[in-house]
């Protein structure tokens, strides 16, 4: 298959527009990927540009610190799928995550993966794994997602940060690590989505031979470049 059409194209940065959103929607239809993930508030305009193409509107929710309420969640994924998302991505909330309170994490995922299944879409359920202390908690994640009936699992929203060694802050993303475990953590039932710094076709390809089936990334136009075999042209931020 088509590494492109692994392809969840991200037109999340708060400084994008509808006209950056008409762009991004032309580009990939063109190349033919699996999604593009919108903000909510463009899940509209996705639909409408994307009808008739084989390329879903997605969307995230709770994103991208994943500390809103579970009724927000809720309620930010029924708007969502009545207005044509086929795919949420939603993040976990990743304090209750690292205080181990389990049962506030899994009722939080599951009430969203229900709510989108029973209007036809999918969940994706992000870690943000730059921000957890060690794979044991991403383990339980993996654990807690699939038994909530989780499509996928997701490292990063592409927005995490940590201060880096001088003391500024450094983003955090998609690693080779990460991909090994949430694959081995997860059945075969669950697809796992790397995202967070995939800015070339070579990052893509690796990790889709790590197990990564989707991939989030704004760098559409260099990884199909790359894919066509030319040079690689600029790629994004996400």
């Amino acid at each position: 298959m088509s590494i492109v059409a692994l392809i969840d194209h991200a037109v999340l940065q708060p400084t994008q527009t509808d006209d950056d959103l008409h762009e991004a929607c032309r580009l990939c239809m063109e190349v033919g990927v699996a999604s593009v993930c919108v903000k909510p508030s463009m899940v509209p305009l996705a639909a409408e540009l994307l009808a008739g193409s084989k390329v879903v509107p997605s969307t995230v929710i709770g994103f991208p610190h994943g500390g809103t309420t579970t009724g927000a969640k809720v309620c930010e994924t029924e708007i969502a799928v009545v207005q044509g998302a086929r795919e949420v991505d939603m993040v976990v909330n990743i304090g209750r995550a690292l205080a181990g309170d389990w049962q506030f994490v899994g009722d939080d995922i599951r009430a969203v993966v229900e709510v989108a299944t029973a209007n036809g879409a999918i969940t994706k359920v992000i870690f943000e794994c730059g921000l957890l202390p060690n794979d044991d908690v991403k383990r339980r994640l993996c654990e807690l997602s699939e038994a909530a009936g989780a499509a996928f699992v997701k490292t990063s929203t592409g927005f995490g940060m940590v201060k880096g060694e001088g003391g500024g802050m450094v983003a955090t993303g998609a690693t080779e690590h990460d991909i090994r475990l949430m694959r081995t953590a997860c059945s075969p039932a669950v697809q796992v989505k790397a995202s967070g710094g995939i800015r070339s076709f070579a990052d893509a390809q690796k990790f889709v031979a790590l197990g990564a089936t989707r991939l989030g990334t704004s760098a559409t136009a260099s990884i199909a470049a790359g894919e066509r075999g030319e040079a690689a042209q600029s790629g994004g931020a996400y």
